[in-house]
């Protein structure tokens, strides 16, 4: 299996080149070298390697609105690739929730601060969902920087060239007719349509751009009139007006509104590509390309279609390119938990301590022996262990279900016993819980529990593809 190359460090912890992951079991097996990150694993060699001969990589990025992909070139060969999940979506969900409190809260007449109306946005403001993105990227580009000779940054920097592509006096509909016209145009349409025929919903099919008002009746070529159909659809709507062509209504309709509404993904990538290449500027030389190339590099290497594979085909020097790994990093943004010290309930109050009543079934509220209710209590930090760790630890005994021998109800094993690496999912006072098989396993100590890697507000995964 072609797995990535590893990154090397001097005994200074300057940067060497990346070695094939057979030389760096080598040297890790002669106890030349010692580990020194597991994600992006690096190890660090133990004597000075005097006047090395450094290679020249570049680091090549792919930002999206859900997943940034990443590459590390070195001559015409991808050593690296890397696939990054955002949590954009989470926190915004998460801040309307927020607003969802506080507005309930002012309207009941509750204590809480006014409501502001003289906010006003400094220059180059980002929501904190799209600035999240800009500050993961950033976060990868330091790390890549910091172990990885590169010597220049390349970005796509607008997936969807919505400006015009060559003659800045063009004007009107003519700013699309460049010379990647066709695959920005197509990229945008298959981001758009979800990759299927409008019509029938057939997918992995080719499928041909389709006016759905008909150019022989006043339909016009712009993007917002243009969708995707399959070969024998496009052929039966022929110059039929959309409306005598679908029977279906509902699918009319919701046909209709997509066309006009703007697509939510180029939206999110065109406002963050500014800020991202300006960040990256501080760090290394930037260049920008367009998604356009970028599609047509990948288009005539026949290459498939992943976020990493995008990234490697960026720019000039992704129009020949080798792929030596198949197996990139996956790493999903998970963040470093919240400041609620309280749990809440769906009203955004207290979450209160409740019990089964026996005879009716509803749930009571328990009280204190003043009378006062019982909320849940704040939550304990604990510095043994984090949310997070990815740890090794050995099952001792197997985790059971929950029997019961009056319903005659056996105990059944969940996990047996055995050697285990997981994700630390909730931290206890003297030890944790983990998820294993999408159940939950506590250890009770951390006799035996080894760290192969802390916290750092990211999940990290293989994958081969």
């Amino acid at each position: 299996m072609l797995t990535n190359h590893v990154f090397v460090l001097n005994a200074d912890k300057s940067f060497l080149n990346m070695v094939h992951p057979a030389r760096a079991r080598k040297l890790l097996t002669q106890e030349k070298a010692a580990v020194f990150r597991t994600y992006p694993f690096v190890i660090i060699v133990k004597k000075q390697v005097l006047n090395p001969t450094i290679k020249e990589y570049f680091l090549k990025i792919d930002p999206g609105s859900k997943w940034t992909g990443f590459a590390i070139q070195c001559g015409s060969d991808i050593v690296f690739r890397m696939e990054l999940q955002h949590r954009g979506l989470q926190i915004r969900s998460n801040l309307l929730t927020r607003a969802g409190f506080r507005c309930g809260r002012r309207s009941r007449d509750l204590r809480y601060r006014k409501k502001r109306f003289n906010k006003r946005k400094r220059l180059g403001w980002l929501a904190p969902s799209l600035m999240h993105r800009v500050s993961t990227v950033e976060t990868w580009i330091q790390r890549f920087c910091k172990f990885c000779p590169i010597v220049v940054i390349e970005i796509e920097q607008v997936k969807f060239d919505m400006q015009k592509l060559a003659n800045p006096e063009i004007s009107g509909i003519e700013y699309q007719q460049g010379t990647l016209w066709g695959y920005e145009v197509r990229e945008y349409l298959l981001e758009k349509w979800g990759r299927e025929c409008v019509y029938c919903g057939v997918k992995d099919v080719q499928l041909e751009i389709e006016h759905i008002a008909p150019k022989s009746k006043g339909g016009s070529d712009r993007v917002s009139n243009l969708t995707l159909a399959c070969h024998d659809c496009n052929q039966r709507k022929g110059d039929m007006d959309i409306s005598d062509f679908l029977s279906d209504r509902q699918k009319l309709s919701k046909i209709l509104s997509q066309a006009k509404s703007p697509l939510r993904d180029a939206t999110a990538v065109n406002s963050t590509r500014i800020a991202i290449s300006n960040m990256a500027g501080k760090y290394n030389n930037v260049k920008n390309w367009t998604g356009g190339r970028t599609k047509m590099n990948r288009v005539k290497q026949n290459l498939s279609k992943t976020h990493s594979i995008d990234a490697a085909c960026v720019g000039e020097s992704g129009s020949n390119i080798k792929i030596l790994t198949q197996q990139p990093l996956f790493v999903t943004s998970k963040g470093h938990g919240n400041r609620q010290s309280r749990k809440t309930n769906d009203k955004g109050f207290p979450a209160l301590i409740t019990e089964t009543c026996q005879k009716t079934g509803n749930k009571i509220v328990k009280k204190n022996p003043d009378g006062t209710v019982k909320t849940i209590a704040p939550k304990t930090e604990y510095n043994h262990v984090h949310t997070g760790d990815i740890v090794r630890f050995k099952l001792e005994k197997p985790s059971m279900t929950l029997g019961n021998k009056k319903k005659g109800i056996e105990k059944k094993v969940k996990v047996p016993c055995g050697s285990y690496t997981a994700r630390v999912k909730t931290p206890t006072p003297k030890g944790f819980e983990v998820l294993i098989n999408k159940e939950r396993v506590s250890v009770p100590v951390m006799n035996g529990v080894s760290f192969a890697y802390r916290a750092d507000g990211y999940d990290y995964k293989f994958v081969h593809v």
